[in-house]
């Protein structure tokens, strides 16, 4: 005979709890929806939008590819420079760069009309966002745009909304028709210095009126946050001012990215130390983390501000002395170093995108990225091995217990990898997934997929 359970309550008296949990945990799975599983790229190249061309990608591909071969033409060069861990194979480092340059040098490029561009003649600014928008939609037809691309236009602060406005106004507007309404993939639009949400709503509800007037889906026209003010870290209230900002977006905000040098001057920090790694921007760069966690808003870091570049330059006919070329040498390396260390410094906290502002630079941003993984690749590939052998039972390996969430950040450990190159196919496939387990981008689909053919 059955024993008879101890329960008191009945589903009677628990339906009015229930009815309030589920309305809670739909509300909470709106407000945290988890990452978007797309592709995240690993950096944002932005110029003037003076020089933008349809084929800039590739330019500034061939003049990282020189830069390397000039300043580091063999792996051993590279490792020393740049310092880097002697348990990673610096020949694989240095020759998947040399891949990554050939095949896509540039992920993402913004087109700049703020920083990068400054201040100039309002005729003039017409005319470079209608050329900007045009070679956009050649490079668009032509196949010779990054997988990622958009504008930073100006402030909406009291001095520049208007013509930061009528910028994205025309750009859009001669874009959209060049292309007979397709905008390119992963096409955004970047918003810097912000103080309060109802600067994002402005914009946000800029792109609105444009969709309707460009026939275009209603939040089509995306758009990333600039987090470079302190205001857009704390509101006035002292409350974080974070998921307001996005709030404000409307559904458009795809990224924050941080903006180094505005957010440390802003600071009081001095110029001799405004830095990536600086403790003020770690602090801000945690708070951006924490509100925006599992948001679906991908986050960047911002930029090394030393460029890797040579101080003597030969003149038509002659040739540098072998004391210029050593310093040119050293100053390239001291220049890649740092920018080495601030990309490892902003993977090994969680940030995998980040900026960079000269060609020269792709190299450390790839020998970085491809370091972190490779690094960590042997032990990542027994976890996850482990993890899925096991069907999500806590397992150790070594010194290391994991756990099933655990299993997710490896998975996207290789997922990661794999995007930005630094992992080859068969270096994830070692792990035990096959092909359609990492498109599929979800541990639990791995683990119940291995259940249901267990069974």
């Amino acid at each position: 005979m059955p024993r008879k359970t101890a329960a008191s309550l009945t589903p009677r008296h628990l339906a009015q709890v229930l009815s309030n949990l589920r309305r809670t945990n739909r509300g909470v799975a709106r407000a945290f929806p988890g990452e978007t599983g797309d592709r995240q790229p690993v950096h944002t190249v932005y110029g003037g939008a003076h020089l933008f061309k349809s084929d800039s990608a590739s330019r500034l591909g061939a003049v990282a590819r020189s830069t390397l071969e000039q300043f580091a033409a063999d792996a051993d060069t590279l490792a020393t420079a740049l310092g880097f861990d002697s348990t990673v194979d610096a020949a694989t480092v240095r020759s998947r760069i040399v891949e990554k340059l050939q095949r896509e040098p540039v992920e993402d490029f913004r087109i700049d009309f703020e920083d990068g561009y400054g201040n100039r003649p309002d005729a003039e600014e017409d005319g470079h966002a209608e050329s900007a928008a045009s070679e956009v939609a050649r490079g668009h037809a032509a196949g010779t745009l990054p997988p990622f691309i958009g504008i930073r236009i100006k402030p909406m602060s009291t001095e520049l909304h208007t013509r930061s406005l009528r910028t994205l106004d025309i750009f859009t507007s001669t874009l959209v028709r060049a292309t007979h309404g397709k905008l390119p993939p992963n096409f955004v639009i970047t918003v810097p210095k912000l103080m309060a949400p109802g600067q994002v709503t402005a914009v946000a509800s800029t792109c609105t009126l444009l969709e309707k007037k460009l026939k275009l889906q209603h939040g089509q026209l995306k758009l990333e946050l600039m987090i470079e003010t302190p205001q857009s870290i704390f509101a006035a209230d002292g409350t974080s001012a974070l998921r307001g900002l996005v709030a404000a977006g409307d559904g458009r905000i795809t990224g924050a990215h941080f903006g180094t040098y505005d957010y440390t001057a802003l600071c009081g920090i001095t110029a001799a130390w405004q830095h990536m790694r600086h403790p003020v921007c770690d602090f801000a760069k945690h708070m951006m983390q924490v509100a925006l966690a599992q948001s679906g808003v991908r986050l960047s870091d911002g930029a090394t501000n030393i460029m890797p570049v040579a101080p003597h330059k030969p003149v038509p006919g002659g040739a540098l002395t072998s004391a210029q070329q050593k310093e040119n040498r050293e100053a390239v390396h001291r220049a890649w170093k740092t920018h080495f260390d601030d990309v490892m410094h902003s993977l090994v906290n969680g940030y995998y995108q980040g900026w960079d502002l000269h060609p020269a630079q792709l190299p450390t941003r790839y020998a970085a990225l491809y370091v972190f993984f490779l690094s960590a690749l042997p032990q990542a590939t027994a976890r996850l091995r482990n993890f899925v052998d096991k069907a999500a039972q806590a397992t150790l390996v070594g010194d290391v217990f994991d756990d099933a969430a655990t299993g997710q950040g490896l998975l996207n450990f290789f997922i990661r990898g794999l995007s930005s190159g630094a992992i080859t196919l068969d270096e994830a496939r070692a792990t035990g997934l096959t092909v359609e387990d990492l498109q599929g981008r979800s541990f639990l689909k791995i683990l119940e997929s291995r259940r249901t053919n267990a069974g």
